[in-house]
This record gives C-alpha cells, sequence and structure tokens, in this order.
C-alpha cells in the first residue's frame, strides 16, 4: 500500500504557471531571470499559505537552467534551505557566510532559502549584515518571512521586496475543481466556495481541509457534507433568520436560534454569521458591487432573490445591531440574552412601531424616551375636571410659613401689610360704581405640567421669601381708572367691526 502524499505536498506547483494568484509576482520574477536583472537578496513577505516558499524554490530551480541542460541533471547541491526558527543563532549565521565563499560545482549560482527569517536574534541580523549588503556575485539570497514588522530596517533596505497577497475565493474554488477532477471527486461549486471561505486566504489550508472533507463524504463533494464536517452554518440558517426578521416573528426566530445553539454553534458564530450576511445582501443591492459576493452560482441567485425584499435603510440598521453585538459579546456576562435581545431589535426593524407599539419602536433604536400615541392606548385616563367660581379661586391661594427667626417674622408681616393695602385699592372703586357681578358659570381648569425648578431653596431661606413677595405682587389686578375710559356712544356695529380688526 503507497503512503499516503496529501494534497498540500502532491499538488505542490513545479513552475511559476502552475501558482495560483501570485500572477504579477511569478511575472516579475520570469522576466527578472530572463534579462538578467535578478536582485542577489529577496524578501517575500506575506500571509501563511500563498506560494512564498514555493516560489523561493522554483526560481531556485530556473535560475540555473538555460536550455542546454539534461533532464536527468540536478542542481540540488546549489540550493541551500535553512530555517531560521531553529537556527536562530550567530553561530548558525557564520556558518551559513562560511559556505557562502565556496563557489557552485554545477550552474551559475548557488541559492539560500532562509524561511521564517523573522525568528533570527539581533545579534544574528547584525552578523548578517555585510554579506547580504554585499554577497559574491554567485550567491542568491531568498528570505521568506509572514512578519515583515519584525524584521530590521537595515535588512529591509538591502532586499528587493515582494509582497505576496491572499488568495481569492475564486482562486482558490477553481484551484480545488481542478484538484477535484484529476482525483475523479464529483464537488458542488457551493462546497468548494465554503472550504475555500474557510481557507481565509491560504491555498495550502484549503487543500488541508479539502483533503479532511473527502476523507468524511467520499467521492461525492456536497454542499451538507461540507458545512457538518467543518462545523460551520450554512447558507440556509441565515436566509430563514433573515426571512422571520423581515416578517417580525420574534418567537420563531428565537425558537431557531435556541436550534442552532442545540447544534453545538456559539451565539457569536451565528451573530457575526447573520452580520456577514447582511453585508452579502447590500452588495446584492447594485450592479457593480455584485462581483464582492464570494459564492456559489446557486447561492448567488437566493441572494439576489432575497435582496430585493429588502431595503437599504433595513440593511444599515441591521448591520449596526448585528455588530453591536458582535462587539460586546466578549465582554457580556449573559451572552445569550445579549443575541436575543439583538435578533428582537433586529425584528422591530421597519415595524411601524410609531403607530402599533412604542415599546418595540423605543427597543429598536436603543431609545428609552418616546411618545406614545393615542391609539397605543384603549382609554385614555383624563383627569376629573374641577368646578368652581371665580371668586372661590380667586381666594384659594394661602401661604402658610413657619417663622424661626425675628428677621423673617417681620418680613412677613410687611408683606401681609402691603397685601392688604392692595385689596382695599381694588375693592373701593369697584363698590362705587355698583360694577360688581356675581359669575356663577362654572370653570374648568385644565391640568398643567409645570417643569419643576432645576434650582430648589429652602422654604424659609431669604431667596424663597422673596420670590413669594414678588408672586403676590403679580397677581394684584391693574387698578383702572374709569375717568380716562372714553364716553362716546358706540354701536353694535361698530363694536363688531373693531372686534374683528383687532383680531
Amino acid at each position: 500500500m503507497e503512503p499516503f502524499i496529501v494534497s498540500a505536498r502532491k499538488y505542490r506547483p513545479q513552475t511559476f504557471k502552475d501558482v495560483v494568484g501570485q500572477q504579477a509576482i511569478t511575472n516579475t520574477l520570469l522576466n527578472a531571470i530572463e534579462n538578467n536583472h535578478l536582485a542577489q537578496a529577496l524578501l517575500f513577505c506575506g500571509p501563511r499559505g500563498v506560494g512564498k516558499t514555493t516560489c523561493a524554490r522554483i526560481l531556485a530551480k530556473q535560475i540555473n537552467q538555460d536550455g542546454t541542460e539534461r533532464e536527468e541533471e540536478d542542481f540540488a547541491f546549489n540550493i541551500f534551505e535553512l530555517d531560521a526558527a531553529s537556527n536562530n543563532s550567530v553561530d548558525d549565521i557564520r556558518n551559513l557566510i562560511d559556505q557562502v565563499r565556496i563557489p557552485p560545482q554545477v550552474g551559475k549560482y548557488k541559492v539560500y532559502i532562509i524561511d521564517e527569517v523573522h525568528m533570527l536574534s539581533q545579534s544574528a541580523f547584525n552578523a548578517f549584515l555585510k554579506t547580504l549588503e554585499e554577497p559574491p556575485k554567485h550567491a542568491i539570497f531568498i528570505l521568506a518571512t509572514t512578519e515583515k514588522h519584525k524584521i530590521i530596517p537595515t535588512i529591509l533596505s538591502r532586499c528587493q521586496i515582494f509582497d505576496f497577497k491572499r488568495i481569492t475565493v475564486k482562486d482558490a474554488a477553481e484551484y480545488l475543481k481542478y484538484i477535484a477532477k484529476n482525483q475523479g471527486i464529483e464537488a458542488d461549486d457551493d462546497a468548494l466556495h465554503i472550504i475555500a471561505q474557510k481557507a481565509d486566504g491560504a491555498m495550502r489550508d484549503a487543500l488541508s481541509i479539502f483533503d479532511r472533507v473527502v476523507s468524511f463524504s467520499g467521492k461525492n463533494l456536497t454542499r451538507k457534507a461540507v458545512t457538518e464536517n467543518l462545523n460551520v452554518l450554512d447558507y440556509d440558517t441565515y436566509f430563514s433568520a433573515t426571512e422571520l426578521i423581515l416578517k417580525h416573528d420574534i418567537p420563531s426566530l428565537l425558537i431557531l436560534f435556541n436550534k442552532t445553539l442545540a447544534l453545538g454553534f456559539d451565539g457569536h458564530h451565528f451573530i457575526s454569521g447573520l452580520a456577514s450576511h447582511f453585508r452579502d445582501l447590500m452588495v446584492c443591492k447594485h450592479q457593480e458591487t455584485i462581483a464582492l459576493l464570494e459564492v456559489g452560482e446557486s447561492a448567488k441567485k437566493n441572494y439576489l432573490e432575497q435582496s430585493t425584499q429588502t431595503s437599504k435603510s433595513f440593511l444599515l440598521q441591521a448591520l449596526d445591531i448585528a455588530n453591536e453585538c458582535d462587539l460586546k459579546y466578549k465582554t457580556s456576562k449573559n451572552q445569550r440574552l445579549l443575541v436575543e435581545l439583538s435578533l428582537m431589535k433586529l425584528a422591530s426593524i421597519d415595524f411601524g412601531a410609531e403607530k402599533k407599539n412604542p415599546e418595540f419602536f423605543a427597543l429598536a433604536h436603543n431609545t428609552i424616551e418616546f411618545i406614545a400615541p393615542a391609539a397605543f392606548y384603549k382609554k385614555a385616563n383624563l383627569p376629573a375636571p374641577v368646578i368652581g367660581s371665580k371668586e372661590e379661586l380667586v381666594h384659594t391661594d394661602t401661604i402658610s410659613i413657619e417663622v424661626n427667626s425675628l428677621s423673617e417674622h417681620k418680613e412677613l408681616a410687611s408683606i401681609r401689610e402691603e397685601n392688604n393695602d392692595h385689596n382695599e385699592l381694588i375693592t373701593e372703586p369697584a363698590t362705587a360704581a355698583n360694577t360688581t357681578i356675581a359669575v356663577e358659570e362654572p370653570v374648568i381648569t385644565k391640568p398643567i405640567r409645570i417643569k419643576p425648578s432645576v434650582k430648589r431653596v429652602s422654604g424659609l431661606s431669604i431667596s424663597s421669601l422673596k420670590a413669594k413677595k414678588q408672586h403676590q405682587i403679580n397677581k394684584i389686578e391693574v387698578v383702572i381708572d374709569e375717568s380716562k375710559l372714553p364716553k362716546e356712544s358706540f354701536t353694535e356695529e361698530d363694536m363688531q367691526k373693531h372686534w374683528e380688526d383687532y383680531v
């Protein structure tokens, strides 16, 4: 029985044309080899599993080929690969410098590939500076790292830097489709897209996931098998959740979330996936941004169909609520309640709550104060009217003040004397002219809400006594001198005309 070789090693590219998703870098290296413009110190940096070491090996192999060599001829003795993670001391770099001085026996160049170069110590970097700046004409150094920021600037300035990018979902899915075809495996496009998304831009991770899923499902690779093996939520879960949100069906939405938790998924995974689902729906709103949707063809149709049922304002509010829940999840003490509350807020968007249920409206908009409409209350509880005569209403105000000091007692006495004088001024003209009229019609007083003053003082303070005195003065009616009133006769039509002009 032959030993199993993982796909990441079995399908490792042997030429620059086979490298996935790095066309700009591979074309640059090919042109540099053809035009003899290759630098002696190269730095390959980028995420994991994007082809840095693979391109370094291909470059080291092709750099000594001139088209006249035989097929069985090998240049392995000219290629030295060093792992800086385990050889990071000054002694290791000194041994490397001693080897650099020896010219190659076959070919033109000796290529030194130093992987994970950021793991070198500070002293090792310093020992390597001179050789890296002025290497022998037969030596080429290729440094590879995933963390360029850890390399000292003096090393960076001596290297020609190539930044490798993440593999796109489309390129990864196409390469997985090519491998599945070579192995005779039937794979759904949606299943391959899920694997590519799970790899997060790393082709090596995508191939490892592919081997694992094939071992689980056999020769038929379906979307259901991939989601079950990778422990990811299917697209259908988020489509169903969005439909329940649009229907404002909060009970069914909470039941769906409970079923998701029962399957072993985390609430954080659910809410973050729902936010990504809203993002994909927003992308489908414009024809030019549909290219940003990284899903299979069948899933793309479902996204386009559901995007027509949602509005941009709804998606913006939904993204805001889901993102806020995502940020607060790790610090929350009751994480399930946080997700359920966010789901209730999502189901309350565009509910017309300002007319039907202001409590949900306030909940969805993160507000506490709101004005409840009249339709919200079944029966209005109006205050009972206060009926009384004007004369009774005038004399209902009384002042009761406890006097604790002699000075305050004198001030109260002066206020009462002034009030008595004013009352005499009001009553004497009225009795002389016999103009006192008894008012019998009832007066209905409406309840008035007075905003309480922010500044509050004691009832016995000087400022409060002055305020009460001014209040009593303002209550005194103005005395009308009848001698100054016009005595000319007028008709009812004149009075009506003047009244209309006044109004």
